[in-house]
């Protein structure tokens, strides 16, 4: 067997909290040694390219379609603004603010894992659709704001804005143009139905929505997730029929307690279990932030943590680590360990 990770292409300081170079591919026998196996995603020179460098480019994650023979390639998307928008100019680039507004979810396909991969396009999931959950009161929500013509552009003091997200106020604002999709993650279940799973609605909810067929698109059908929780960084996995979900708290990026939930569907009720994080650093999560969880190889029913160790000042420092997940009952938990192998 061959394991295969991709993450962002980091540079040196702040500049390289965005993207200047593409998606970075690595291949390993063993999950020990690694080869490189190049830039999978180049970021484009074309100004008019929405991954045009300097665009923020987040949370890449690769699947295979066994339908197309295609891998296939999710990321989030943030797309540069003002005035210096179109220059390709390092200089320009590092000055931009970052503006998250534009919560997209980006697409890119390859005949190879190791790409090259080409950049279809992005979008807003789910335009005009309401979700398998609680529709009818985001429809009834939807009746007594609009008896408000200018109800969109409302400012809402912080005690409403809370309650407003949780009854889906920021749902309702971009129904027309699709969900917000920021921090985002894949999932594959045992039927082949493809997931991406992402914080969406200004943060505040969490959407698992469901791929078409090529896992090129959106089939419709998606679920908004704990309400009004703040979730972001999520990782999915299944044990013993169960879906369990790793998440983190919104505190930017700084490291925060780990958030872990179950579900006897992956269309939910989700609910939510305590910090899987135990130990000295359980408050930070040993200083990561969930990114995959990985199945380990030939031993079925465990699993490895994966997190990210973001360094944002210095963004080419960011590291991962990697955790064995024990359980208590249906509880994963996850201690620090210096030194473990997948041996043991």
């Amino acid at each position: 067997e061959k394991y295969y990770i991709f993450g962002e292409h980091k540079m040196g300081g702040t500049l390289g909290n965005k993207a200047v170079v593409g998606v970075h591919c690595y291949s390993s026998k063993d999950l020990y040694n690694w080869t490189d196996e190049g830039i999978a995603l180049k970021m484009q020179s074309d100004p008019n390219s929405e991954i045009v460098l300097g665009t923020i480019l987040e949370r890449p994650k690769v699947i295979y379609n066994p339908k197309t023979k295609k891998y296939v390639m999710w990321m989030h998307l943030e797309f540069r603004k003002g005035p210096t928008a179109k220059s390709t100019d390092i200089a320009d680039i590092l000055k931009e603010k970052p503006d998250y507004s534009t919560a997209r979810a980006g697409l890119a396909v390859a005949d190879k894992i190791t790409g090259p991969y080409k950049y279809i396009g992005s979008l807003r999931p789910n335009a005009g659709k309401y979700p398998l959950n609680c529709a009818e009161e985001l429809k009834a929500y939807k009746a007594e704001l609009e008896k408000d013509p200018n109800w969109k552009s409302k400012k809402l003091k912080k005690d409403e804005y809370k309650k407003a997200m949780i009854k889906g106020f920021a749902f309702l604002r971009d129904f027309d143009k699709g969900q917000m999709s920021r921090d985002m993650t894949l999932f594959v279940d045992d039927d082949s139905k493809a997931y991406l799973g992402c914080a969406s609605e200004d943060n505040s909810t969490f959407h698992i929505h469901e791929l078409n067929s090529d896992y090129t698109g959106f089939s419709g059908k998606f679920v908004r997730v704990f309400p009004g929780g703040y979730h972001e960084a999520p990782a999915f996995f299944k044990k013993g029929g169960k879906y369990y979900m790793f998440s983190s708290h919104c505190t930017g990026w700084a490291p925060n307690p780990g958030r872990s939930a179950v579900a006897s569907s992956i269309w939910g009720p989700w609910k939510e279990l305590a910090n899987p994080f135990v130990g000295a650093d359980s408050e930070t999560s040993f200083h990561s932030q969930s990114t995959y969880v990985l199945p380990v190889p030939g031993k079925p029913g465990q699993f490895i943590y994966m997190g990210d160790r973001w360094t944002p000042k210095n963004a080419i420092d960011g590291r991962y680590i990697w955790l064995p997940i024990r359980f208590e009952g249906e509880q994963p938990v996850i201690e620090w360990l210096d030194e473990w192998g997948i041996e043991n």
